[in-house]
Order: C-alpha cells, then sequence, then structure tokens
C-alpha cells in the first residue's frame, strides 16, 4: 500500500512539474513576473501562480475567474497530452480560488443557517464545478444534504436536511462529488473538442495572445 501511494505522489508531482514548465513558458511570453509554486493537496496536483504584485496577474484570473477556469483547462491539457494521463490538477493564481473557497464557505453557512431557521430547503447562485464542491463539502460537514440541479452554466447547489427527503427516491445527484467530477471531465471534453486534434494542444504563445487581447477588450 506505501509503495502505491509512493507511486501516485511521484507521478502528482510529475504533473505539477509539467504545469509549471507549460505556465513559466506563458508567463515569459505574456511578459508577467510571477512565481509557480506546487504542492499536492486533497489526492490532486495543486499549481500557484503567485507574485509579489498580484495586479499583473489579475488579466489571468479574469471576471469571476472565467479565464483561469479556461487556463486550468488548457494545462490540464496539456499536462495530459505529456504524460498520457487525464490530469485533475487545481490551478489557482494569487490566491483567487483561496479566496473564493473562503467566501462560498460563508455563503454556503449562511444558508444552512436558514435552513435550520425555516425547514425550507436553500438554493444557492449557479456556480462552476470547483465552487459547487466547495459548498457540497460545507454541506456534509454539517451532516445535511446537498444535490446539483440545473445545467451549466447555470447549474446550482440545493441544500435540504436529510430527514425530509423521502427514502424511496433514487437521487441521480445523491453522490455529489463524483457529479461535480463528472462536470470537469465534461468541461475537459469540450476544452479537448475544441483545442485538441491529435497531440496537438494549445501552445502557451496562443493563451498569452489570446488574453492580451481579452485585457484589451476590457480596456476599451
Amino acid at each position: 500500500m506505501s509503495e502505491k501511494k509512493d507511486e501516485t505522489l511521484s507521478r502528482l508531482e510529475e504533473e505539477g512539474e509539467v504545469a509549471a514548465d507549460y505556465l513559466e513558458e506563458l508567463l515569459d511570453i505574456a511578459d508577467l513576473d510571477g512565481d509557480i509554486e506546487i504542492d499536492v493537496e486533497n489526492g490532486r496536483a495543486s499549481v500557484e501562480i503567485v507574485a509579489d504584485d498580484a495586479t499583473g496577474l489579475e488579466n489571468l484570473v479574469g471576471e469571476d475567474g472565467e479565464v483561469l477556469d479556461a487556463l486550468q483547462e488548457l494545462t490540464r491539457l496539456a499536462v495530459q497530452t505529456e504524460l498520457g494521463e487525464r490530469s485533475r490538477l487545481m490551478l489557482d493564481i494569487a490566491g483567487f480560488r483561496a479566496d473564493r473557497r473562503v467566501q462560498l464557505h460563508e455563503l454556503t453557512q449562511e444558508a444552512i443557517n436558514r435552513l435550520n431557521a425555516t425547514g425550507e430547503p436553500q438554493k444557492l447562485e449557479p456556480m462552476n464545478p470547483f465552487e459547487r464542491k466547495v459548498c457540497h463539502d460545507v454541506v456534509a460537514e454539517a451532516g445535511l444534504h446537498s444535490e446539483s440541479e440545473g445545467a451549466d452554466p447555470h447549474r446550482y447547489v440545493v441544500i435540504s436536511d436529510p430527514r425530509d427527503d423521502e427514502s424511496d427516491d433514487v437521487d441521480d445527484d445523491a453522490h455529489f462529488e463524483d457529479s461535480d467530477s463528472d462536470d470537469e471531465s465534461v468541461n475537459e471534453v469540450r476544452a479537448l473538442e475544441e483545442l485538441q486534434e491529435g497531440d496537438f494542444v494549445a501552445p502557451a504563445s496562443d493563451v498569452a495572445e489570446a488574453t492580451s487581447e481579452l485585457a484589451e477588450r476590457d480596456d476599451e
């Protein structure tokens, strides 16, 4: 068992190294200052771009983290192309996801408090798979039930008391962790269909150029 854990850790560390090389090339081409930090968290490779002056990295995050999500998908594809295995690495830039995790924890706790006070199921705002997973984890820690409903990009989390659920009903989304992992898989497949032909993955130069164009449009 220990040998298997060592192999898994080694593979995840290798994912982080490949991702770091891809992202360093992106930073060089975009002429952005930043350092790459690599770690392994919760069974995934974790990579973060950090800088003393985080304002220079804002364009890589984008509004509500949309650019960050796209870069994460591209980085996963780069790792998959290099290593031949699907990657579930998490990318953060300038602590955006860490800060968002704190916000989501507070948002979910407020919804839990309303549920306890009213007994009524609580619907959260539409979120991406990462955000929904954070909310599901908070709900599970509280001993309550949560499921994702709707279709992306309007998919949202519903929180309820498991004592109010009918035991005879089978919830297709009961295993919320697997469900939101499937959401990530769908996003990766879509990115793969649009950006990958054969062994091609959008090079860092193309990503840098596209990011620059988005920033220029935002400034107009």
